[in-house]
């Protein structure tokens, strides 16, 4: 037999042999793939079920329910990260550590944070004569925000109850005390004594602050921002803003949070709460409406000079950064989306970006999460050292306005100085009570700060020209 011979016996042995193991191997391949395919399709039909269905309702949920946990019954993921706002965490700037104290009667607390006005001492000087010169501390969790308030020494000098509404869940004591009219409770609540007030109020912030009871949709409770938006949009051109009825979904994941985190002053005898954006937004704009309507929130107790004390402006000074430019929300990065199956939830451990990295800033930054934080820390160093040298050159001015009364220069002579010194003082306060360190809007702070830093060294200026009063 010749070799060409065998070698087509071969292959014809093959094709009738060897087709057999080939055929059922294929049909193998073939079942398996069939059944992955399947397999899939079910799970992307349950996930899709999963997503159709974000929660069970295990409770009726009204507008008169307060607790938290009630609601928890209901989104117990959510829940979850709200109950984790107990954590104290510090990032290099911002949280809090612990501090431990013995409780007592009055203060039942066996923790609190660290005192700022340690750390930072020219505070002190600062807001002479004023209760934060008395007990200001880093910030805490949601969790510590009604307790921290009721706690604080600054609790010695009477407040209003105007104080309350950032620091509990007032929606529905509000709605109480007008009958069902939240605006006539809100106007009620105001001019209470602070110990009266806190009888009407059982929780920090809860659900029913921030959501609509019966369709879980985002809306605003708080009557001030109502109020403060409309006249922001009023200058702005916007006439009869209704923030619930025209606000967008996303414009609400910042609104929401700017209801508590911004700048205030209680108005008149009734003490109600102003956002002061009739202007706008900026400093300078707030310190112009200021003067306009000829506030002083207290008197300076070395200089004698008529004060502002500027509160927590986040989204004033966010509303100025490269964030809200690109259209990032404050959710976006203190409460940004996770996955939990197929749902996307968001995250209600409500923290510094800088403890949660990976979700709140590689979402969109796709880089290495070490140099991401060394960013943030870049500028957070730099403003601090910035606020340093600008709380120095506020203490300077102080201290020589001190030396020109001794000295015997008059207080009619003193007013021009003395207005130096309101505005220097306003300028760094607004930029240092500002949580984020810079970060929100890191120019704008050094822009804010260098105005400061001039306004303290123009009124040396005009100490050095000024006579004996003798």
């Amino acid at each position: 037999m010749t070799r060409l011979t065998t070698i087509h016996r071969n292959r014809s042995l093959l094709r009738r042999g060897g087709s057999r193991p080939s055929i059922l191997m294929a049909g193998l391949v073939a079942a398996a793939i069939a059944f992955g395919l399947l397999a899939l399709l079910v799970n992307i039909f349950q996930k899709k079920q999963e997503a159709r269905t974000p929660f069970f309702r295990v409770v009726e949920l009204t507008e008169d329910i307060e607790d938290p946990a009630i609601w928890g019954q209901n989104f117990p993921l959510q829940y979850e990260g709200y109950l984790q706002t107990v954590d104290m965490v510090r990032t290099r700037y911002g949280g809090s550590e612990a501090e431990p104290r013995e409780p007592t009667e009055d203060d039942p607390r066996s923790k609190t944070s660290l005192q700022k006005l340690d750390m930072i001492p020219q505070l002190r000087r600062m807001w002479a004569g004023y209760a934060f010169s008395k007990d200001f501390r880093q910030a805490r969790g949601h969790a510590y925000m009604l307790e921290d308030q009721l706690f604080t020494e600054r609790q010695s000098v009477p407040q209003p109850g105007t104080c309350i509404q950032c620091h509990a869940s007032v929606y529905v004591p509000m709605k109480k005390l007008g009958n069902g009219d939240l605006m006539a409770g809100f106007a009620a609540l105001n001019p209470m004594p602070y110990e009266e007030a806190a009888q009407h109020v059982t929780h920090p912030i809860t659900c029913v602050d921030c959501h609509d009871s019966q369709t879980m949709a985002l809306r605003i409770t708080r009557p001030a921002f109502m109020e403060g938006i409309k006249a922001f949009k009023a200058s702005e051109g916007i006439e009869d803003y209704d923030v619930n009825a025209m606000a967008s979904r996303h414009e609400m994941r910042t609104y929401i949070c700017a209801q508590c985190h911004v700048e205030y002053y209680f108005k008149g005898e009734e003490r109600r709460l102003v956002f002061p954006w009739a202007n706008g937004l900026k400093v300078e704009e707030q310190y112009a409406y200021y003067q306009e309507i000829g506030f002083t929130d207290w008197t300076h107790a070395e200089t004698g000079g008529p004060m502002l004390k500027a509160q927590h402006p986040e989204f004033e000074m966010w509303s100025q950064g490269t964030h809200a430019r690109a259209g990032v929300a404050c959710a976006d990065c203190h409460m940004p989306y996770t996955r939990v199956g197929a749902m996307k939830v968001s995250d209600h451990h409500v923290r510094s970006p800088l403890l949660n990295i990976n979700n709140a800033c590689q979402t969109c930054h796709k880089v290495d999460e070490a140099e991401l934080l060394d960013r943030a820390e870049t500028i957070q160093d730099r403003h601090q050292h910035l606020v340093d040298k600008t709380l120095d050159a506020l203490v300077d001015l102080i201290d020589d306005i001190k030396a020109a009364k001794e000295r015997g220069v008059s207080d009619a002579q003193l007013k021009p100085v003395l207005e130096y010194q309101r505005r220097a003082s306003f300028y760094v306060d607004w930029v240092e009570a500002e949580n984020s360190s810079g970060f929100h809007a890191a120019q704008e702070g050094a822009r804010i700060l260098a105005e400061s830093i001039n306004f303290s060294r123009l009124g040396q200026l005009a100490l050095r020209d000024l006579p004996n009063d003798d």
